[in-house]
C-alpha cells in the first residue's frame, strides 16, 4: 500500500499557476503594464551593459562590477516575468514539473548572486573611498573577475541545493501553485511529504548568503561613514556621497522588498501579501537599477552622449 501510494504520488507532472490576482478587470491592465515593465528591464538592462562595454573610461572595477549587475538583471527577467505575463492573458497558465524546477533553480541561481555581486560592489565602494592609495593594487583585473566567479559559484551552488532538495519532495493532492512563479515556499505548501530539510536548508542558506552578504554591506557602509565624517573636504563627501548614493537605493529597494516577501508569519494571508510583494524585487528593481545608476552617474551620462554622437555622426 505504501508503494502504491508513491507511485500515485509521482503522477504530479504539472503545476497550474494562480496568478498574481484572479480579479478579470485587472488582467489586461496588468499585462500592459508588466509588459512595458518588462521591456524597459530588459532594454535598460542591455543599454547599459552596452555603454560599459563599448566606453573605455567605463573600464573601471565599479563599472565591470555594475555590468554583471545588470547582467544578471537581464537575465533575471526573462526568468519570472514570461509565466507573470501568460498568467494574465490565458484561462489556465500550467507548466511540466521540469520547467517549474528549471525556472526554480534559474530563480535562485539569479537571486543569490545578485546579492553577492551587491556585497562585491560595497567592498568596491569601502576600498575606492577608505583606501584610496591601495584601491588600484587590490581591486586588480584578477581579483575582480575572482569576486564575480565567487558570486555566481555561490548562486549556482545554492541553487542546486534549493532545486535538489525540492525534486525530492512528492506533491500528491493540489497542483495548483498560489503565485505567478515556482518559488520555494508555494510549492513546500502543495507537498505532502515533510518539508522539515527543505525549511532547514532555506534558513541555513539565507543565513549564509543573505546575512552575511548583508553584515558585510553594512560593514562597509559604516566604514564610509566613519570615514565621510573624518573628511574636512566637501568636495571629497559630496564625491564619497554619489558613488555611494546608488548602490545604496539599489540595496534598500533588493533587501528591503525581499524581507517583506519572506520575514512574514505563515499563513494564507501572508502567502497573497508575500506575492505582490515579490513584485518588487522580481520586475521593479531589475527595471529601476539602470534607471537609478543612469540619473545619478556623470560617468554614464558622458558615455550616453558620447554614444548618441557616435550614431548620429
Amino acid at each position: 500500500m505504501k508503494k502504491m501510494a508513491m507511485e500515485n504520488a509521482s503522477s504530479v507532472t504539472e503545476f497550474i499557476f494562480m496568478g498574481l490576482t484572479a480579479q478579470p478587470e485587472l488582467q489586461l491592465p496588468l499585462f500592459f503594464l508588466f509588459l512595458v515593465n518588462y521591456l524597459a528591464t530588459v532594454m535598460g538592462n542591455l543599454s547599459l551593459m552596452n555603454l560599459i562595454f563599448l566606453n573605455s573610461h567605463l573600464h573601471s572595477p565599479m563599472y565591470f562590477f555594475l555590468f554583471n549587475l545588470s547582467f544578471v538583471d537581464f537575465c533575471y527577467s526573462f526568468v519570472c516575468t514570461p509565466t507573470m505575463l501568460m498568467s494574465f492573458v490565458l484561462e489556465k497558465n500550467t507548466i511540466s514539473f521540469t520547467a517549474c524546477m528549471t525556472q526554480l533553480f534559474f530563480f535562485c541561481f539569479f537571486v543569490d548572486s545578485e546579492c553577492c555581486v551587491l556585497t562585491a560592489m560595497a567592498y568596491d565602494r569601502y576600498l575606492a573611498i577608505c583606501k584610496p592609495l591601495m584601491y588600484a593594487i587590490t581591486m586588480s583585473p584578477r581579483t575582480c573577475c575572482l569576486l564575480m566567479f565567487g558570486s555566481y559559484l555561490m548562486g549556482f551552488a545554492s541553487a542546486m541545493v534549493h532545486t535538489g532538495c525540492m525534486v525530492r519532495l512528492i506533491f500528491c493532492d493540489s497542483n495548483i501553485i498560489n503565485h505567478y512563479m515556482c518559488e520555494i515556499f508555494p510549492l513546500l505548501q502543495l507537498s505532502c511529504s515533510s518539508t522539515y530539510t527543505n525549511e532547514l536548508v532555506s534558513s541555513l542558506i539565507a543565513s549564509i548568503v543573505v546575512v552575511v552578504s548583508s553584515l558585510i554591506i553594512l560593514m562597509s557602509y559604516a566604514s564610509i561613514l566613519l570615514n565621510i565624517i573624518q573628511m574636512s573636504s566637501a568636495t571629497g563627501l559630496s564625491k564619497a556621497m554619489n558613488t555611494c548614493g546608488s548602490h545604496i537605493a539599489t540595496v534598500g529597494l533588493f533587501y528591503g522588498s525581499g524581507l517583506l516577501t519572506y520575514i512574514t508569519p505563515a499563513s494564507a494571508e501572508s502567502v497573497d501579501q508575500g506575492k505582490f510583494f515579490s513584485v518588487f524585487y522580481t520586475l521593479m528593481v531589475p527595471m529601476l537599477n539602470p534607471i537609478i545608476y543612469s540619473l545619478r552617474n556623470k560617468d554614464v551620462k558622458i558615455a550616453v552622449k558620447r554614444t548618441i554622437k557616435r550614431i548620429t555622426n
